[in-house]
């Protein structure tokens, strides 16, 4: 039996990258877990066939978190399949681009803001709400809080309101049982990270990186798994930096 048997998670933005491997991740290790994905319901299909082969039960939610009342609808929805809620980590943000401050749209601010700060607000007001006692909280925030990267202004901004929401939230639950805490990955190896760092960026951040390499979505999810077991009880409002020692 897993250190997760028996229990009910929720992974937001769970159809790629750093997400799927969370889902994978805790389905491996016996959770039983409710997963959103924006668009691509072949990628999500394909993340629970993968969880399925290997024993674990997956499921997949659309939830456009930049919509609405998107955030809430997931978190009815998943709580009513799974029966309740033991562990929720919220890792969905909106794809964008690159972009200079002073070239941002209102739009783009606007979108990756609910779906990276609001829609944590909401999953956690869910939790507070619902979640059953000694559960588990993980916010995916990143390295870029702390390491300026220049065209990710709305996304840092997202990131850090994260950040603040795990301490607030670790306060008001932490009577319960109830743990929350921050995974910060540092580079990591995805397609976003693929799509905006040429081999030559990457090869320098590996250099500048302790253990000399850049990270894989399996590394930042096992952090996450450590969390959301029983041996990290003691462990909460914290930020842990998983990054390989960079930053």
């Amino acid at each position: 039996m897993g250190i997760l048997t028996g229990k009910a998670a929720v992974v937001t933005g769970g159809s790629r990258g750093i997400g799927r491997a969370i889902v994978e991740r805790l389905a491996f290790d016996g959770a039983e877990v409710v997963f959103s994905y924006a668009h691509s319901s072949s990628g999500a299909d394909d993340v629970v066939r993968t969880v399925a082969s290997g024993g674990g039960v997956a499921h997949a939610v659309r939830a456009d978190l930049t919509e609405r009342g998107a955030a809430s609808r997931l978190m009815e929805t998943a709580s009513d399949r799974l029966g309740g809620l033991d562990v929720l980590v919220n890792n969905a943000v909106p794809s964008f681009t690159m972009t200079p401050l002073a070239e941002t749209g209102e739009d783009v601010f606007d979108a990756v803001l609910t779906a990276g700060a609001k829609a944590v607000f909401l999953t956690l007001r869910y939790a507070a709400r619902h979640m059953r006692d000694d559960g588990r909280v993980v916010n995916i925030s990143t390295i870029n809080t702390v390491l300026p990267t220049p065209g990710v202004a709305p996304y840092v901004a997202a990131k850090g309101a994260v950040e603040q929401l795990t301490l607030a939230a670790a306060q008001e639950l932490g009577p319960r049982g109830i743990t929350v805490n921050t995974v910060s990955p540092g580079a990591t190896d995805t397609d976003l990270f693929r799509s905006v760092t040429s081999p030559e960026t990457a090869e320098q951040v590996a250099g500048r990186t302790p253990l000399r390499r850049i990270g894989t979505p399996p590394d930042v999810a096992a952090v996450v798994a450590f969390l959301a077991g029983p041996d990290a009880r003691w462990i909460t409002g914290q930020n842990v930096r998983a990054s390989g020692g960079l930053g």
